[in-house]
């Protein structure tokens, strides 16, 4: 008898080769058997998205597929009995259970993501919870010795997220524990048990709240990946994610250890991660890091795929009071808003949708007729620019050219060529692309004037000269952050979009106050 089932199969996988790469929707399905859970993870630990953004985005994550939001809601979270967590973009508790509502509608169950044992600074800033620090100085992570405590708490925030979000999960967090052991309490255990020990009934203990209620625990994978021996006394209902930006396959530890051992995996690439931020974005390394390890994912039986877009890399600067009382902190780096990463969304919906790897020039090539109505000529343009070297500029010099100057001269080529496009349609997001070109440039002309100032051969006279020029860098300024609040007004809050122009030109201000010091 023919098997109708393998004639569908095959004949919907002939259909997606020739469909549009842009176009995605839900019904664009390379398999049913393919990864259950399709999904887009949302750090709102700044860049904070109105409620309008936040719906607009869902509906056109949803249109590409998209089954999954995992929000990483930090600060934003109307916490009620933790209310001192929230922060001055939190959102009310109406706008979270009604943008919940709204994803239902739209197909895309919403995931709480509620770190639980690192990157906790927006918690351990506050008094109320200082006797949980690992650190006094180094507020990132809780002290697992301290587990009462951190029960009481966390069932208190699970429950909250739990009224208002009806997913089958919790994501618990538990990446990056650097501080494992730091502690005294916690070098007392290490030395008896060792640091899986430590580490292992923590997050037993956390991951029991999650199933307590009625929820499966999601955590990151890289920390009890480096403690294999311990992965047993997890709850077998616990799912890991595999969060891989483009390194070596199994690079924490041996995944098909733990598959062996019945866990389920999820696994996760990235749109915006280290070393992205506002003046370079690495999109070679996405896009490839989407052609590798989405089918490396799909052929280890990973069972989903959760998309990470990083606004910031967690990581915080503190303004300290005596005995380190936190009087402010502020985040280290910033990558560019996730509006002018659409493209990287649709791509890596594409590889979701088809068996075979993902072509990033065919598929850049293909957007930009499509999205931007471009002729094949100016596709090209567009493929130059986003496949540039992301050089970064460390201690005054650039990683690979011989100096700041030779990067500028070739960055300047690519940049005049995306300058002249005339896209069709979708003309704003264009924009964001031109704009991250003339900050780039913005940026490498202020390293410029930093490295002459900080040359072997500066003297004061010269101070001047090096003024003037960042009275042209300043005067720059403005009709960029300009260009900025018009491209992301309504997606960001007005005044986050100010805060952000503000960071971006810090340094050049600071810079400039030392050198008018010489004059």
């Amino acid at each position: 008898m023919m098997n109708y089932k393998n004639i569908f199969k095959f004949l919907l996988l002939v259909t997606l080769m020739f469909t549009s790469t842009v176009n995605i929707t839900a019904q664009t399905i390379a398999s049913t058997e393919d990864f259950k859970v399709k999904g887009f993870h949302l750090d709102l630990r700044i860049q904070v998205m109105t409620p309008e953004a936040l719906k607009t985005l869902a509906n056109e994550l949803s249109e590409m597929g998209i089954n999954t939001l995992i929000m990483e809601w930090e600060g934003t979270y109307p916490y009620e009995k933790h209310a001192v967590i929230s922060n001055e973009y939190s959102y009310t508790r109406e706008e979270v259970k009604d943008f919940i509502t709204y994803c239902d509608g739209l197909g895309i169950k919403v995931i709480p993501l509620q770190q639980s044992l690192g990157h906790v600074e927006y918690i351990l800033r506050n008094p109320r919870y200082s006797n949980l620090k690992e650190d006094r100085k180094d507020i990132s992570q809780l002290c697992p010795m301290e587990a009462m405590e951190s029960k009481a708490l966390f069932k208190d925030l699970f429950s909250d997220l739990v009224e208002t979000h009806n997913s089958d999960y919790i994501h618990i967090g538990g990446d990056e524990t650097y501080l494992l052991g730091h502690c005294e309490k916690c070098q007392v255990k290490v030395k008896e048990e060792g640091k899986s020990k430590l580490f292992v009934d923590y997050m037993k203990m956390i991951t029991e709240l999650v199933i307590e209620l009625g929820k499966k625990p999601v955590m990151w994978a890289d920390i009890i990946l480096k403690h294999p021996e311990a992965a047993a006394e997890l709850p077998k209902e616990t799912i890991f994610i595999d969060w891989n930006y483009g390194w070596k396959i199994n690079h924490f530890g041996d995944i098909p250890k733990l598959q062996e051992m019945g866990f389920e995996f999820w696994g996760a690439p990235a749109i915006r991660c280290h070393p992205d931020n506002w003046y370079v974005t690495d999109w070679t390394t996405h896009f490839k890091n989407q052609k590798e390890f989405i089918p490396y994912a799909r052929e280890a039986g990973y069972e989903g795929m959760v998309i990470t877009s990083w606004s910031t890399t967690g990581v915080y600067g503190f303004t300290w009071d005596v005995g380190y009382d936190v009087i402010d902190m502020v985040q280290i780096r910033n990558t560019y808003p996730l509006l002018a990463f659409r493209i990287l969304i649709a791509s890596y919906t594409k590889a979701l949708n088809v068996k075979e790897a993902l072509n990033p020039e065919d598929f850049v090539t293909e957007y930009a007729k499509t999205r931007f109505g471009l002729n094949k000529k100016d596709a090209s343009v567009l493929w130059r620019f986003l496949s540039a070297e992301p050089e970064l500029i460390s201690n005054g010099k650039p990683t690979k050219s011989e100096n700041i100057a030779e990067v500028k001269t070739k960055y300047n080529v690519l940049r005049e060529a995306l300058l002249k496009l005339k896209p069709k349609q979708n003309e704003a997001e264009l924009d964001q692309f031109k704009l991250m070109a003339d900050l780039r440039v913005h940026y490498l002309d202020f390293k410029e004037v930093e490295s002459k100032y900080n040359a072997p051969s500066f003297v004061r006279s010269q101070a001047p000269i090096l003024l003037k020029a960042l009275d042209t860098i300043l005067a720059d300024a403005k009709a960029l952050n300009k260009r900025f609040i018009a491209l992301n007004k309504g997606f960001l809050y007005d005044s986050e979009l100010e805060e952000q122009n503000e960071l971006r030109v810090q340094a050049v201000h600071v810079l400039y106050d030392r050198l008018a010091k010489l004059k």
